[in-house]
């Protein structure tokens, strides 16, 4: 309140009396405030309606009708946007500023109420009704006097508790004996709001008048005494620090002209600094503290007192509250991402979605992806470029073989060298609390008696959990909640059910040689030989030589050994051109030899004629799809079965139910039955020594044996996947998507699959689907159509009769397949 100087105006104003006030005046609105009489208030001019008034009034008798908007926001008012009741006031001074406004100091005279707007362009001009003192008609009684004498005190106290009351101001305000002008001048000064000022400025009643202000004074004595309150106690807490800050001063100035510099003492200040400034969460701050305290009481060179500054070290070093700001840019993004990585729309539109939400919601949790495939398809550089597009931090660790919990919860610290687990190493390092955090190789977890780590990844992968997420190291909770985790395995069979149950599976299978060429050409080729110092011109490789690399001296689903063997043709190029033979090299399909030497990989031939007793399956591994040539032959014996190739116990299975849906079918097939009694079966899966097992290989298995039992010959551009019942049902498989990338790398592009998998055709790309003809089979007979044929299955004699089976040896299939050794499943 500026009491002191509004009662000075106040007291020393004309009196409104002896000026007569005409009934039409010019208007002006203001905004933000409400002016009472005899209050004097400076206003800036700057509309035109307004600056119209006050010309007028300047022309006339200096007197202007001043009124207030409801809305003040509102440039144009209309009458409605106007308050009825204003003042009367005179315009005392005016000034022109710089900037084409007015500047005029006004003398609020008298209250009076609108009866009529008579003008409204080009600016109001109104007819009004002047309103008298309220007490010129009564004495103040005894109601009225207790009143005021109130509302002194009230203000006296009120300019007290804010420090500017003196005697003087004490005086002027006993000398106004208007109750009228003492409810106004306290009115004007109180910090309310524009629409009960109006309120007050429109009562009518002295009485009336004074109770409100009373009221109002009261309400703002109470606030302001609670603020004195709060501002001496944050003042005394100033003081107190302030004091304590300069006595240590003083007292490390002493010590230092002394030479008894406390190294203790300067640590343990140093980290009160630091725990300061790392702004942790209360209850990691206490703690902080607790062992600080215990710190000061130590002996420096004990070896506890280094264990507890190595804690110390860790809790101010971790980014608590430092958080990078996210670029959440989907077209910025979605740029970046296609800069890094050729093809996997499917994950690429998951992350613009994440970035999408993120924009709509700031506080969305971040998703926890698994990455599952072959080695090399870009799972880890995906990370890196997610990280990229969202502006973030980027870590990685590896959990391959990691056996002990403590790798991810931490050690105890009564352990000696003891230390966090790896996410919270991995937190300290990315620096902020909010990276993209990469964990690979998440199904090659082990277990042993230290613990399961991945019984203890559950909490970390939780949302619901990780925002209070405990390391043994720390014992304080740390907020996991804001990182961004994403995992990567070649297989999901090894990951526990509880741990994948939290995990978003995005599948990313291998490339096929047109994307390989392609990703080459964009990608690997460039980076190659800016990494070996080739500048463009050096080394030309042509895309015939690239699809020769692809085809012979490469056998993978993803790109490591392409990119391998254009790094061997980078160096031994730098070689040459170092050693001055020529100053650019063409790698073409002929002389590719001459850099990387015979090829490694033969593409395997498809089978000159199809043949007896030789089917073509199809087999998942976690490094992508495979071809299996699965062989039955017949030889005279009792009837057994022979299985070789080193087959697991579902294949060994799958083998046995294939013999019996033969056997139980026999008839149907058109074989004699004594032919099972009197013929040993022996089935191989090449190449012997490679593990292979899996629920898919039932349809091949059985194509190939009833293929032998009845002579008919499969057809050798067909390739199959499936399992059978005992009733000849196919059933649906998985990894159908890497089998037909397999049978497009082998050169096959018919491939028999179970009908239920038609919905998982979608997963594969359409040019994959355009180039390969699948064949939906719900029973075993649709196969054997296909495969060897339409019914009847046994081979005529020229005599009309069936041919004798016992007497047939079967044939057996060629071509091993050559490469690396690899697990094959047909999952």
């Amino acid at each position: 309140m500026e009491i002191e100087d509004s009662i000075t105006d106040m007291l020393e104003i004309e009196d409104s009396d002896s000026i007569e006030i005409p009934e039409e005046l010019p208007v002006m609105a203001v905004r933000d405030i409400i002016i009472f009489p005899s209050m004097i208030v400076p206003l800036f001019v700057g509309r035109e309606i307004s600056v119209g008034a006050v010309n007028e009034a300047l022309a006339n008798d200096r007197l202007i009708f001043l009124t207030s908007q409801k809305v003040a926001d509102e440039e144009n008012p209309s009458v409605d946007d106007l308050y009825h009741t204003g003042v009367v006031a005179s315009i005392m001074r005016t000034l022109q500023l710089p900037d084409g406004r007015l500047k005029i100091l006004t003398q609020a005279m008298i209250k009076a109420d609108v009866d009529e707007f008579i003008q409204e362009k080009p600016y109001f001009r109104v007819r009004i009704t002047p309103r008298g003192r309220e007490d010129e008609t009564e004495e103040p009684s005894v109601e009225i006097e207790a009143l005021m004498r109130n509302i002194r005190e009230q203000a006296e106290k009120l300019l007290n508790l804010k420090g500017v009351y003196t005697p003087e101001i004490g005086s002027l305000m006993a000398s106004i004996e208007d109750p009228g002008r003492l409810a106004d001048l306290v009115a004007s000064n109180l910090q309310i709001k524009t629409s009960r000022a109006q309120e007050l400025l429109e009562m009518t009643g002295t009485v009336e008048r004074l109770t409100a202000v009373s009221e109002l004074l009261g309400r703002e004595l109470e606030v302001s005494t609670v603020q004195a309150r709060i501002q001496s106690e944050a003042r005394e807490e100033m003081t107190r620090t302030q004091r304590e800050y300069f006595l240590r001063e003083q007292l490390r100035a002493i010590k230092k002209e002394l030479g008894d510099i406390d190294d203790r003492a300067m640590d343990t200040e140093e980290y009160a600094l630091r725990i300061k400034e790392a702004d942790m969460p209360e209850d990691a701050e206490k703690e902080a503290l607790k062992q600080l305290k215990r710190l000061d009481s130590m002996h420096p060179d004990s070896s506890e007192a280094t264990i507890v500054r190595t804690y110390l070290d860790w809790l101010t070093e971790l980014p608590w509250s430092v958080a990078s700001r996210d670029k959440l840019q989907v077209k910025r993004a979605r740029k970046i991402l296609d800069e890094d990585h050729y093809d996997l729309e499917k994950v690429k539109e998951r992350i613009l979605e994440y970035i999408a939400v993120r924009r709509l919601n700031r506080k969305a949790k971040g998703p926890i992806l698994c990455f599952v495939g072959p080695p090399g398809v870009g799972k880890t550089s995906l990370g890196r470029s997610i990280a990229r597009s969202l502006g973030r931090k980027f870590v990685r660790i590896s959990l391959g073989g990691v056996r002990d919990e403590a790798e991810i919860r931490g050690h105890r610290r009564t352990y000696v060298g003891a230390l966090p687990g790896r996410i919270i190493q991995g937190i300290k390092r990315a620096g902020t609390n909010n990276p993209v955090f990469m964990m690979d190789e998440v199904d090659k977890i082990g277990a042993d008696f230290r613990g399961d780590p991945a019984a203890a990844l559950l909490e970390v992968l939780d949302p619901e959990q990780n925002n209070t997420f405990s390391d043994h190291y720390l014992e304080v909770d740390f907020d996991l909640s804001k990182v961004m985790f994403i995992l990567t395995a070649n297989t999901t069979d090894t990951i526990p059910s509880a741990l994948l149950d939290r995990l978003e599976i995005i599948e990313l299978s291998g490339y096929t040689s047109e994307d390989k060429k392609a990703i080459a050409q964009k990608y690997l080729i460039p980076r190659q030989l800016k990494e070996h110092g080739l500048k463009p011109g050096m080394l030309d490789i042509t895309p015939a030589a690239i699809d020769r690399i692809i085809e012979e001296y490469t056998e993978e689903a993803g790109l490591r050994e392409l990119e391998r063997q254009i790094g061997a043709l980078c160096r031994k190029t730098a070689l040459r051109i170092a050693e001055g033979e020529k100053k650019s090299y063409k790698i073409t399909r002929g002389n590719l030899d001459k850099f990387l030497g015979i090829p490694r990989y033969l593409p395997d031939q498809l089978r000159e004629k199809s043949e007896v007793g030789v089917a073509t399956g199809l087999a998942w591994t976690p490094y992508g799809g495979e071809m299996l040539e699965i062989e039955a032959t017949l030889m005279p014996g009792k009837g057994n079965l022979t299985l070789t190739g080193l087959l697991g116990e579902v294949m060994k299975e799958s083998a046995q139910a294939a013999l019996s849906y033969a056997r139980s079918q026999a008839d149907e097939i058109g074989i004699e039955p004594d032919v099972f009694d009197e013929t040993d079966i022996h089935i191989h899966v090449p190449a012997g020594a490679i593990p292979k097992d899996g629920p898919s290989a039932g349809v091949t298995l059985t194509t190939a044996l009833i293929s032998s039992l009845t002579g008919r010959p499969v057809e050798r551009d067909i390739a199959m996947t499936g399992e059978i019942t005992l009733r000849g049902r196919v059933l649906p498989i998985g990894g159908l998507k890497e089998k037909a990338l397999a049978a497009l790398r082998e050169g096959i592009f018919t491939v028999i699959i179970p009908e239920q998998n038609l919905k998982d055709l979608e997963d594969i790309p359409a040019k994959i689907r355009k180039k390969i003809d699948f064949r939906p089979v719900r029973h075993m007979d649709q196969v054997l159509e296909l495969t060897i044929g339409p019914r009847p299955w046994v081979k005529k004699t020229t005599s009309g009769k069936k041919k004798g089976i016992r007497k047939k040896t079967g044939t057996s299939g060629t071509g091993q397949k050559r490469g690396r050794k690899k697990s094959a499943s047909t999952k």
